[in-house]
């Protein structure tokens, strides 16, 4: 697994190379907004998955735009262009 945060950001390239060994064009993400960073190329989200339930979220997105916006802002700064 690998970890991205304001220290240690994630390229474009570095991403896409995630995606081709695994899923091909996606990456599993796991964002914590409290602490800044971003859990990348997990096998399985179902612990994730728990704890969006928990905050009323029944979708594989986010429904809350405030969050949404939250998290949009994260990865922008986490991965390099």
């Amino acid at each position: 697994m690998r970890a991205a945060s304001d220290a240690t950001p994630i390229s474009v390239d570095e991403l896409r190379a995630l995606a081709a060994r695994r899923f091909g064009d996606m990456v599993k993400v796991v964002v914590d907004l409290r602490r800044g960073l971003m859990l990348l190329d997990a096998d399985l989200h179902a612990d994730q998955e728990a704890e969006l339930l928990a905050f009323g979220n029944r979708s594989r997105g986010v429904d809350d735009p405030e969050t949404r916006d939250r998290i949009a802002s994260l990865v922008g700064r986490l991965v390099r262009r």
